[in-house]
């Protein structure tokens, strides 16, 4: 999801948006915290924040910049906190595993499916979600094949040519290009 999406006044999309702000952003409190809820449209109690970040494990940790900052346990089985993901490296690991699992690509309209060897759709679309690349607007994952929704009404040849390069340009031999 991204600042601009439409979002639910529920408990679970403010608990979606906390996991996504302080994955992606160092806060520092939960005054910054609820600041930046704000400017999504969500205004919150001091109170009511507290108790998000209770239900949610969040904990401080020490990002990299040496600053204290809120983080969540990961979903699935590594459940230890994290500071906010490096998107340097979140992209690397995207075009990673595009060499490595990418088959084939596919657009039509803002849409390209993406085909993988049995079993690694989930994976791959894990990495995307991960990168959070602004003109994608998410992925859906079964087992070899991910749907990947574009931003732009007619970018979904573009992606795909930007994922093939990205796949190719991942071999030991080709230095990593900027996503």
């Amino acid at each position: 999801m991204t600042e601009h999406a439409l979002r639910p006044a529920t408990k679970n999309a403010r608990h979606r948006r906390i996991v996504e702000l302080v994955t992606h952003r160092e806060i520092r409190s939960q005054t910054e915290l609820a600041d930046a809820l704000a400017e999504s449209g969500m205004r919150v109690t001091q109170a009511t924040l507290s108790r998000d970040l209770l239900e949610l494990d969040a904990v401080k940790v020490r990002a990299s910049s040496g600053a204290l900052v809120y983080a969540v346990p990961a979903e699935g089985g590594d459940r230890r906190p994290a500071p906010p993901v490096d998107t340097v490296a979140a992209a690397s690991r995207l075009a990673r595993l595009l060499g490595e699992l990418l088959v084939s690509a596919e657009a039509s309209a803002n849409l390209v499916v993406l085909r993988t060897p049995p079993g690694a759709a989930q994976f791959l679309a894990s990495a995307f979600d991960g990168a959070g690349l602004p003109d994608v607007l998410g992925t859906i994952a079964g087992d070899d094949t991910i749907l990947v929704i574009g931003r732009d009404a007619d970018g979904g040849d573009a992606l795909a040519q930007r994922f093939l390069a990205l796949a190719d340009s991942s071999a030991p031999t080709s230095p990593l290009k900027e996503i």
